[in-house]
């Protein structure tokens, strides 16, 4: 069948009549013989052969059986998590076929008016879903509606699962296999596009299952909460033993979470500002005033790390709002420094001097100590570059000051309000505070799994701040593994590079919209080469323009994406990214011609000719379009990898029941997650339950031995 240039699968099964008729004449000439005047030698021999026959045209008729029940309804796909298959060379993406010229030309042919009974349901199947709602409240009738919706081998005319689509995007091809791509594509990092509650948490949650088994560092970013991607994650690290290296960060969870401090591990001083200064505008006027707090945050930081202090958002906002008790206290610590005696009794002897009417008007309102230390360092010629910074911002006008870092403020406000402070600010000295303090080196030669919720849908803002110095800070740490590697057990910062190994860092970057920034630019273009291997996830590509506010800019994030996995999309634009990549292909269209012709010559023997002819026509057409991508199922992709190999994929489905229970806190975290993150991305489950109650107060001890929150 599959030799002839048109297949014709939407179409009856005639096989079926060649082999009932073979078996049928295969039984009577082993049963009796002497029916079909064949001696037994001969009988049994023709009938081993025409049973041979027979089943050959069965397994043809089935195909088409088969073909044509899947273009109404796929079989479901289901997978436990410890039937996941983890490769340390591939990793698993689905299950699925490589999509070729000939799966459009089957699917251009399900378009044809003919064949539409072979692909949309038939009417029983219609009358059913009429019945399910208008029997619904009548008494008696109302049991068969609940009959009929019920999905169950014994129901015929079961509704199918709530995936939507067209499952004919599958169908076209009944051979399904596993579907691997190689780790070393990784590195390119992968951008997984899809609209609301199509799947991608789900795929999510593969990706990152084989990536815990595999040993990998992982970190996954969860900007608006998803309790199920939580609870997959605490499962498999306990699986995997490595539960003892689990840190769970979450905004809106701050009594229990880990701590981490966004600017307090740097590479260079510089990078404190700019982490800060990055979540300012830069449209217009505004790009002044970033400059501006940029500089001011730097002297601050400067003047922290001097003093030996570790700068946190909550310092920076206290020296911002008020620069005088950091420019004295660096002022004694540079005479101290120099030797210079009974410097704190001098200035106060200054400041009881001063007489504020006689000050300048840019010193007025500044306090009398401040000043006398000013007078006290010029007299003494002292010099510090980091002391010319502080001295050059206190003789700033305070009203001007203030002016000048007003942009700042808000954003610090933001950060340092509330309990999330204690978070994002730890207090290293706080011994009574048992929550863990992490850090993205230390998590790296540990090789950790780190979930971070930044609980986006309360504070977007405070949301994308945190997020951003994360990714900043990440580059930092990618620039140091890339320059002097990862000192692990036994090994120190100035060994060889070449005498430890870097480990694999997977990031997971879920509702990527949300935390794309300058930031992440780096991560993409550079981070490779450091082990790191990025799997970004968003709905759609004008999300991720509209955050970056550059055409241009998005357009260098996008090319920083090897591997492309497209679920269902909603806008053209999207859908393009993938189908524009795509080749023409050549489809065969079949046409049917007859005609008739009368004679016109009396003495010609012909009265007319008839003719009837098949013609077979060429044409090019797109192998996929943005038509295809908007009717995915849900829960299947077409993904775009190792080099532009199209495959398509459905995921597997978990499992229904317990696959293991968490610790009493942490449920309690995942139950209100699951609370304030209503959504339709159920549409897996049928009526069974996938959350289990933690049950008992031991788990809370459990929690804080086992788990790093």
């Amino acid at each position: 069948m599959s030799d002839h240039p048109v297949e014709a699968l939407l179409r009856p099964p005639i096989e079926l009549w060649s082999s009932f008729a073979s078996f049928a004449v295969s039984s009577i000439a082993f049963t009796a013989p002497w029916a079909l005047m064949m001696p037994p030698g001969i009988a049994f021999a023709c009938g081993g052969s025409l049973f041979l026959f027979g089943a050959y045209r069965g397994a043809q008729a089935w195909r088409v059986i088969r073909y044509q029940r899947h273009m109404r309804k796929l079989p479901e796909y289901r997978m436990s998590s410890d039937q996941v298959p983890v490769s340390h060379h591939k990793l698993f993406l689905g299950q699925g076929f490589r999509w070729t010229q000939r799966h459009t030309q089957r699917l251009r042919d399900t378009l044809k008016p003919e064949v539409q009974r072979y692909v949309e349901p038939g009417s029983l199947y219609r009358w059913a879903r009429q019945k399910e709602v208008t029997w619904e409240h009548i008494p008696v009738l109302s049991w068969i509606a609940r009959g009929l919706r019920r999905r169950h081998w014994a129901n015929p005319l079961a509704p199918m699962p709530p995936v939507g689509g067209k499952p004919a995007l599958h169908a076209v091809e009944p051979q399904e296999q596993h579907v691997w791509m190689d780790l070393g594509e990784r590195v390119g990092h992968t951008l997984v596009l899809g609209t609301t509650r199509v799947g991608k948490t789900r795929l999510a949650e593969l990706l990152i299952t084989q990536d815990i088994r595999r040993g990998d560092v992982v970190i996954v970013f969860d900007p608006k909460g998803d309790a199920e991607l939580l609870r997959r994650m605490y499962l498999e690290a306990k699986a995997s033993d490595r539960l003892q290296d689990f840190y769970v960060f979450h905004l809106g969870f701050p009594e229990i979470s880990a701590r981490y401090n966004a600017i307090g591990n740097f590479s260079r001083i510089t990078e404190v500002a700019t982490r800060i200064a990055n979540q300012l505008p830069n449209e217009g006027n505004s790009a002044a005033f970033k400059e501006f707090a940029w500089r001011f945050v730097n002297i601050i930081a400067r003047a922290l790390v001097a003093l030996n202090r570790r700068p946190d958002y909550q310092q920076v906002r206290r020296y911002i709002n008020d620069i005088e008790p950091l420019f004295v206290e660096y002022a004694e610590h540079c005479a101290t420094r120099e030797g210079i005696e009974q410097w704190p009794e001098t200035v106060a002897s200054r400041a009881d001097d001063i007489k504020e009417r006689n000050l300048p008007n840019s010193l007025r309102g500044r306090s009398m100590q401040a000043i006398a230390v000013m007078r006290l360092l010029q007299e003494n010629e002292l010099y510090d570059p980091v002391m010319d910074g502080l001295l050059s911002a206190f003789k700033y006008d305070k009203t001007y000051f203030d002016k000048i870092v007003s942009s700042v403020g808000p954003l610090m406000e933001k950060l340092t309000t509330g309990s999330i402070t204690g978070l994002i600010s730890p207090n290293y000295q706080d011994t009574d505070d048992q929550r863990p303090i992490f850090e993205w080196m230390d998590v790296i030669q540990r090789k950790g799994i780190v979930y971070v919720g930044l609980d986006a849908l309360t504070d977007t803002t405070v949301a994308g701040a945190v997020g951003n110095s994360m990714f900043a800070d990440l580059v930092s740490v990618a620039g140091q593994i890339y320059k002097h590697g990862v000192s692990g057990e036994g090994h120190s910062p100035q060994e060889p590079r070449s005498l430890y190994e870097t480990p694999t860092i997977s990031l997971h970057a879920d509702e990527f919209n949300e935390l794309i920034g300058d930031e992440f630019v780096p991560l993409l273009n550079k981070a490779g080469g450091a082990g790191f291997q990025v799997t970004a996830y968003t709905q759609t590509w004008s999300d991720v323009e509209a955050r970056i506010g550059n055409r241009a800019k998005a357009g260098q994030v996008a090319g920083n994406f090897n591997t492309l996995l497209m679920l269902r999309v909603k806008e053209l634009e999207t859908a393009a990214m993938l189908t524009d990549q795509l080749p023409k292909v050549e489809v065969f269209s079949l046409m049917s011609v007859s005609g008739v012709d009368d004679s016109s010559d009396p003495g010609s023997g012909v009265d007319f000719k008839s003719r009837n002819e098949d013609r077979i026509s060429v044409s090019e057409v797109p192998m996929l379009t943005a038509a295809d991508m908007v009717a995915l199922p849900k829960g299947q992709a077409f993904a775009l990898i190792e080099g532009g190999q199209l495959w398509k994929i459905r995921m597997p489905l978990p499992n229904s029941g317990s696959e293991g229970e968490l610790p009493l806190a942490l449920e309690e975290i995942a139950s209100e997650m699951r609370r304030t993150y209503v959504t339709n991305d159920q549409w897996y489950r049928s009526n069974e339950h996938w959350w289990y109650a933690a049950g008992s107060e031991g788990l809370g001890q459990e929690f804080d031995s086992e788990l790093k929150v």
